[in-house]
């Protein structure tokens, strides 16, 4: 019952984690973005507020959660 549980947890997190990765933008700004002031939005002081922070909060915890069911599921099928 545990297992099950736990499985589906597990599937909703992949889920979530999937529709999280395909919302972000992608990093890659080529060289002009490199020359035109990409550290700016790196280093921006209000980062965490802007959608883009929150995606990639999101996605930290979302990553965490799911190797933390990860390694209990594998404990509990061992059993």
């Amino acid at each position: 019952m545990l297992t099950t549980v736990l499985m589906v947890m597990q599937v909703l997190v992949s889920i979530f984690l999937i529709v999280i990765v395909l919302l972000q933008k992608g990093k890659s700004a080529g060289i002009s973005g490199v020359i035109a002031g990409g550290a700016e939005t790196f280093f921006g002081k209000h980062k965490a507020k802007t959608l883009e922070g929150t995606l990639e909060r999101l996605t930290v915890i979302g990553a965490t959660l799911f190797i933390v069911l990860s390694i209990i599921l594998t404990i509990l099928m061992a059993r």
